[in-house]
């Protein structure tokens, strides 16, 4: 059996700062190669909604090819301007403010939103920062392998109404024992 690759050193530094900041969620490594992965068959600009330590954001430029632009926006000013510091020398762009702001800068060929932030807000707003063909990475899902989805002994009307909206191919992807996301690309 081979060992799991190892984590990017952008992805390294990103970890080791949401530690020193006393954060010990973060965008797990399951989660990461999803998006890297993903992040390399786009172009143009990709995006984060809630930069938080910088650990998503590390991943998308890990797998986004050189010319894709990489954009994050965070609301909590010193995690900002911390990660602004730690990317300094990479081709991430950090803006502190709330992540509505990124519809200045849109479309987006890719979306990564932690399901919480899509759960508080309305859907066309994030639908709407998507360009043709755009994919949305919605994280922090609990794995579900019924229909409908529930969580907690309820349906869960998030990931119900992503997976059945007929304006995207969606699929619920378990990315360990523990963790899901949800992925759904704009037809």
């Amino acid at each position: 059996m081979s060992s799991l690759p190892d984590v990017p050193d952008l992805v390294s530094r990103a970890l080791r700062f949401s530690l020193e900041r006393g954060y010990l969620q973060a965008t797990r490594s399951e989660t990461g190669r999803l998006l890297a992965t993903l992040a390399a068959t786009r172009t143009g600009t990709i995006a984060e909604c809630g930069t938080g330590c910088g650990v998503g954001a590390a991943w998308l430029r890990t797998g986004a090819q050189p010319r894709t632009r990489v954009i994050t926006a965070e609301l909590d000013g010193d995690l900002a301007h911390g990660v602004m510091d730690l990317f300094a020398d990479r081709d991430i762009e950090v803006i502190h403010a709330d992540w509505k702001i990124l519809a200045e800068h849109a479309p987006f060929s890719l979306l990564f939103i932690d399901a919480s932030t899509a759960a508080d807000s309305p859907r066309e707003d994030v639908i709407d920062l998507l360009g043709p063909d755009g994919i949305v990475v919605l994280d922090d899902f609990t794995p579900c392998s019924h229909w409908p989805p529930m969580t907690d002994g309820r349906v869960d009307t998030l990931r119900q109404e992503w997976l059945s909206d007929e304006r995207f191919t969606s699929v619920d992807v378990m990315v360990a024992d523990d963790a899901a996301v949800v992925v759904a690309v704009k037809r």
